[in-house]
């Protein structure tokens, strides 16, 4: 889809290529910034070949041919501009075309860098939580059939797939009669409609009328509910609008959105939109099921990434409301484009910056509690280590239709149809929380989500009725953790099954139930063999000993650490040492007083379990504890 990205992606011009001009790269540059790629990558080889490649010219000549999607000699270009740069976003890109050639361990290796290099950005964050992501994307199952619509594709780029009352309408280069576009050296793009056969298979594809089609680039089209006003993309030359570099003295066009009325067989009334602008593009139009809101993609400023999914309300008199950003559960500093509005309310849409196996993935997201819920990979077959976009799906017929540039299709890009086989099932979690000993809702509290692997999901807070919604996958552990000032906190695993919702409730007692006599009874503050780190799980344990210490501001702690019997005694002695230690500075780093803790290596001198020589590892492992002994200040002491 590299190929499309007029009417795609509209990429901007490298972010330092106007500044790194120079006489030698001149004839290049001119070509690259028109968007003229196939000639570019002529021009940079041509400066490699007699001996003047730099950084400049490798990172130009990689851009232009992932521009055009040919990821290998992308990936090779990249990893010359990477021998003398550091620059993040090249370490990105070469991430993805690594993982489109399929050597995904060299890719992650490659996003770690990225991630350290920049890691505020979205993507870094989501890959930081889910470094192992690839296995799980791979190994989910497959939930669709996915076939080429051989007899419609052409040898040239062809792409979406809206069905209208047995009409499928599609966006094609396969005009010759249009002048072809220096990107790609294809033709322009047109809207085609072809008739759907009793059989399943589809007629010769129709160029539309001269009321939709122009000499400019056409694009995707979406229908009201009663099919009587279509959406769709053009290029914004058709109205004379355009933007001029400065620097470079070209013209671009950007996208503009624009709607036609339904006239007996054919279409006209073409009318664009107040939200156009010659200074951003506005395209992919979706409208919602109940055709009160149209979903689209734009670069406009204010967004995340280079493009963003906005949707806007589409009024009684046909205007358009004001965009509105669908926020970072959708949107990256990547690129999200084609947004699909399906009637059981999820929202397709395809991402070059969500974790997925390479270029363009389809993903999918819901309204959760006013929200958008965390995007989803749909999974292979639909996705592939190419570019998998203008995703449709009709729920009740289970059927649809995706794009990709995959290999083995006929042309650059080609239309596959896709038949659902299993559910993209997705359930409402609804964590209850209440007061154990009263029964009442506890609202305020604090519900995190965590997936099987320990990756921190999502974050909530309980209503007036102790509620809090998360989405799951059907079929999937997860674990919810709730915090709550004044109660223990507690940590529950549950799995998502295929109801429409799981009630998950969730009783917390209070924190004064954790002082027995003159202790804290915790639950085990384990340590791994021969560490002396603290864990996720003893962290979760310890912030309620400083829960309990910030209540009882005069409480004064003993921290004795044990180990196992494994090893001399006089290094038990210094592991429990540096143990305890290590428990008193994480309870001092949350803010309470050094003068109210102290810690004690007890070595291996006092086991839970007495076991001698023939201890078993979960023996071990009990022996291996911190004890929390009040030396002074807790409920009823002087």
């Amino acid at each position: 889809m590299k190929n499309l990205k007029t009417i795609l992606l509209l990429a901007l011009v490298s972010s330092f290529s106007l500044a790194a001009q120079n006489k030698d790269t001149k004839k290049a540059d001119k070509h690259f910034t028109r968007f003229e790629f196939v000639e570019a990558a002529e021009d940079y080889n041509k400066l490699v070949a007699d001996g003047k490649g730099d950084t400049y010219v490798y990172t130009q000549l990689a851009e232009s041919y992932y521009n055009i999607f040919n990821t290998e000699e992308a990936e090779r270009w990249y990893a010359k501009a990477l021998e003398s740069s550091s620059n993040p976003e090249t370490m990105y890109k070469y991430a993805e075309m690594l993982k489109s050639n399929g050597k995904y361990e060299a890719s992650n290796e490659w996003m770690a860098k990225f991630a350290k290099a920049r890691p505020g950005d979205i993507r870094a964050i989501a890959f930081n939580k889910n470094p192992d992501y690839l296995p799980k994307i791979l190994e989910k199952g497959k939930k669709f059939n996915v076939q080429n619509l051989e007899g419609l594709n052409s040898e040239q780029s062809d792409f979406g797939g809206t069905l209208q009352n047995g009409t499928l309408y599609i966006a094609s280069a396969r005009n010759d009669n249009r002048r072809t576009y220096g990107w790609n050296e294809q033709p322009f793009l047109d809207i085609y409609s072809a008739t759907k056969n009793s059989d399943g298979s589809y007629q010769e594809p129709s160029l539309m009328n001269d009321e939709i089609n122009t000499k400019y680039h056409e694009g995707l089209v979406s229908f009201s509910p009663d099919g009587n006003t279509m959406y769709f993309s053009r290029e914004s030359y058709f109205e004379k609008v355009f933007e001029k570099d400065s620097l470079t003295r070209n013209r671009y066009g950007v996208l503009h959105l624009f709607k036609a009325s339904k006239l007996s067989n054919d279409w006209d009334n073409v009318e664009g939109f107040a939200i156009n602008s010659q200074n951003y593009s506005v395209k992919n139009p979706s409208v919602s099921t109940d055709g009160k809101t149209l979903y689209f993609a734009s670069d406009m400023p204010g967004g995340f990434g280079k493009f963003d999914i906005y949707k806007a309300s589409i009024n009684a008199d046909g205007t358009l409301g004001d965009p509105e950003n669908l926020g970072q559960n959708v949107n990256t500093e990547g690129q999200e484009m084609f947004p699909y509005s399906s009637s059981n309310g999820n929202l397709y849409f395809s991402s070059n910056g969500h974790l997925g196996l390479g270029g363009l993935d389809v993903f999918y997201t819901k309204m959760i509690d006013g929200k958008q819920a965390p995007a989803r990979n749909v999974g292979v077959p639909v996705n592939s280590n190419a570019d998998d976009f203008a995703f449709t799906l009709d729920e009740e017929s289970e059927e649809g239709f995706v794009s990709s540039n995959r290999e083995g299709g006929a042309g650059s890009d080609d239309v596959y149809a896709i038949k659902k086989i299993q559910p993209l099932c997705d359930v409402v979690l609804m964590a209850v929380v209440t007061d154990d000993k009263t029964g009442n809702p506890i609202a305020g509290a604090t519900v995190t989500q965590y997936d099987s692997e320990g990756n921190k999901l999502n974050s909530k807070t309980t209503n007036t009725n102790g509620e809090a919604e998360f989405i799951v996958e059907c079929d999937t552990t997860n674990d919810l953790e709730v915090t709550m000032m004044e109660y223990d906190s507690k940590r529950v695993t549950v799995a998502g099954t295929q109801e429409e919702e799981n009630r998950v409730p969730i009783a917390l007692d209070p924190i004064e139930k954790l002082i027995v006599e003159d202790k804290i009874e915790l639950n085990p503050i384990y340590f791994d063999y021969d560490k002396s780190n603290i864990t996720a799980q003893a962290a979760f344990e310890l912030d309620k000993l400083v829960q309990i210490m910030q209540k009882y501001p005069d409480m004064v702690i003993s921290a004795e650490s044990h180990t196992d019997n494994r090893g001399s005694a006089s290094y038990n002695e210094r592991l429990s040492d540096r143990r305890a230690k290590t428990t008193v500075a994480y309870v001092i780093s949350k803010g309470i007083d050094k003068a109210r803790i102290s810690g004690m290596g007890k070595g291996e001198n006092q086991p839970k379990e007495d076991c001698g020589t023939k201890c078993s590892e979960e023996q071990h492992q009990t022996n291996r504890r911190s004890d929390f002994i009040i030396t002074a200040g807790g409920p009823g002491q002087q």
